[in-house]
C-alpha cells in the first residue's frame, strides 16, 4: 500500500533519475546508498567518547551511528501505533529515518568534537569546518555515483540531516567566525532547493532559531542521537572506570536537581552499584522512545509537506533526565585529564598534517606528492585557494583516527613507515 505521508515534493531528487525499475523505494535507495560508501565505513575508527582502537568493546561513531538508526525505527514505529495521526497509509517512513541516522555524523573527522575544533579554526579564512556542513557535502558533492557527483539525495533526505540551516557569513563569517552550527557558503543553493525555494519570514533568522525548523525525521534522528549518547556514553564511561557510584554522588550533591533529574541520578546510581549498566540502559531507551508524540504545526512549508506538519514532542521530564546525563558525563567524563590529554594530541597531529600538506602542495610545490595522485590532481584544478583548502579538508576529515596517526608518523616519526606500511 502507499504511503500518502509523502509526496512527489519529498521524493525529488536534484537531478532527476529513474528508478520506475527499482524494487526499492526511494528513501530505501537513500538508505543503501549510504550504506555503502567508504564514508560510513571509516565511522568504525573514528571516536565517539574514547579514541578508537583503546578498547574493543567501546563504541565508535560506527557502532553509534548504528544504535541511533535502531532507536530511531523504534521511535517511528512507536509513533505509529500510538498516535491516531498516523495509519498503515499515513505514516513516518522508517527507511528514511534510518537513513538520517547512519549519516548523521559521516562528516565527523579524525579524533571526535577535537578534531572538528582544529579543523574549523584552520578553515577560518575558507569558510569554516562544521560535521553537519560536512556532511551535507559528502551526500551531495563527495560520494560519487555512476554519473554524477554526490549520491543525488531525495530533497525528504537531504531535510532530514540538516539539523542547522544558518550559513556561515550570515553567522560571523571571517570578521567573528561562528564556532559551529553552521551551513558552508556554497551550500547556500542546496538549501533553497531543500526548502522548495521558500524563504526564511524573519521570525526564522539566522542561529538558534532558524535552527529550531527542521524537518520531522530530522526532529527523530536529533532525539535518537540525544538518547544514544546520553545514555550509552554513560554505560561506556563505566566500564572505563570514569564513573562509579561515589563520583557520581558527590556531583549529584553539589548540583540543584529537579525532581526528574534526582530520579534519574537515583536510577543510575542503582545501575552502577548492581553492576547493570546494560539492563539501565535499556530501560532508559524504551522510556525515551515512549516519551514521544506527535503535534501539529502551521509554518511555511507545514501546507507543502507533512514532515513540516508535524512536528515531534517530546515529555520535558524526559528531556531534562536527558539533559542531566549529558551534563554528568561531560563534568565526569569528557573534563577528564587523560582524555584531555589524548584530545590534545590529536588537535596536534591534525595541525601539524594541515601544516605540512599546506605549505608544501598549495602554498609552494616543493613535495607536490606527499597527497595522493587523485587528490593532488583535484587541488591543482582549482584557481582559488578557498576551494583549494576545502579539498584539503575534506582529505584530512576523511581519515579515521588510525590512518592519521599512521599518516603522521609516517611524516614525523623517522622510525615509522616500511614498505609494508605503504603497499598497506
Amino acid at each position: 500500500m502507499e504511503n500518502t505521508f509523502y509526496n512527489s515534493f519529498d521524493q525529488e531528487r536534484m537531478v532527476s533519475e529513474d528508478s520506475s525499475s527499482d524494487h526499492r523505494s526511494s528513501f530505501q535507495i537513500d538508505r543503501d546508498r549510504v550504506l555503502y560508501t567508504s564514508a560510513f565505513r571509516e565511522l568504525q575508527s573514528k571516536t565517539q567518547v574514547f579514541l578508537s582502537g583503546e578498547y574493543d568493546f567501546y563504541r565508535t561513531r560506527l557502532t553509534h551511528s548504528l544504535e541511533v538508526a535502531q532507536i530511531g525505527r523504534s521511535i517511528t514505529h512507536w509513533l505509529k501505533t500510538s498516535s491516531r495521526i498516523l495509519n498503515d497509509t499515513f505514516f513516518i517512513d522508517p527507511d528514511l529515518v534510518e537513513a538520517a541516522c547512519i549519516s548523521h555524523d559521516l562528516g565527523h573527522p579524525p579524533f571526535g568534537h577535537a578534531g572538528e575544533v582544529v579543523l574549523n579554526r584552520l578553515m577560518h579564512p575558507y569558510g569554516g569546518f562544521e560535521g553537519n556542513a560536512q556532511t551535507l557535502r559528502l551526500l551531495t558533492k563527495r560520494i560519487f555515483s555512476e554519473k554524477q557527483q554526490g549520491m543525488n539525495p531525495t530533497r525528504a533526505f537531504t531535510d532530514s540531516v540538516l539539523k542547522y540551516k544558518s550559513l556561515w557569513s550570515e553567522l560571523g563569517g571571517v570578521d567573528s567566525p561562528p564556532k559551529n552550527h553552521f551551513l558552508y557558503d556554497d551550500q547556500h543553493a542546496i538549501l533553497d532547493w531543500t526548502m522548495g525555494g521558500n524563504d526564511f519570514p524573519p521570525e526564522y533568522p539566522a542561529g538558534d532559531r532558524r535552527d529550531s525548523f527542521k524537518a520531522l525525521e530530522c526532529q527523530i534522528m536529533d532525539w535518537a542521537d540525544d538518547t544514544a549518547y546520553s545514555l550509552n556514553d554513560l554505560a561506556d564511561s563505566a566500564r572505563a572506570g570514569f564513573l562509579s557510584p561515589h563520583k557520581v554522588e558527590a556531583w549529584a550533591a553539589a548540583q540543584t536537581l529537579d525532581p526528574s533529574q534526582g530520579t534519574a541520578i537515583e536510577d543510575l546510581l542503582r545501575s552502577l552499584k548492581g553492576n547493570r549498566m546494560d539492563a539501565f540502559v535499556g530501560k532508559r531507551i524504551g522510556q525515551y522512545i515512549r516519551a514521544t508524540q506527535l503535534t501539529e504545526d502551521v509554518n511555511i512549508l507545514s501546507g507543502q509537506s507533512n514532515r513540516y506538519r508535524y512536528r515531534l514532542s517530546v515529555d520535558p521530564d524526559v528531556q531534562s533526565a536527558c539533559a542531566v546525563y549529558k551534563k554528568l558525563s561531560y563534568e565526569l567524563v569528557f573534563l577528564q585529564t587523560g582524555l584531555k590529554q589524548l584530545e590534545f594530541k590529536g588537535k596536534e597531529m591534525l595541525e601539524k598534517l594541515w601544516d605540512v600538506f599546506s605549505e608544501n602542495c598549495i602554498q609552494t610545490s616543493d613535495n607536490p606528492h606527499l597527497l595522493p595522485p587523485a587528490k593532488l590532481r583535484e587541488i591543482q584544478e582549482r584557481d582559488q585557494a578557498k576551494e583549494k583548502y576545502r579539498l584539503l579538508s575534506d582529505y584530512i576529515a576523511s581519515q579515521t583516527d588510525l590512518s592519521a596517526k599512521k599518516l603522521y608518523l609516517r611524516l614525523f616519526d623517522a622510525n615509522a613507515g616500511s614498505m609494508t606500511d605503504l603497499l598497506g
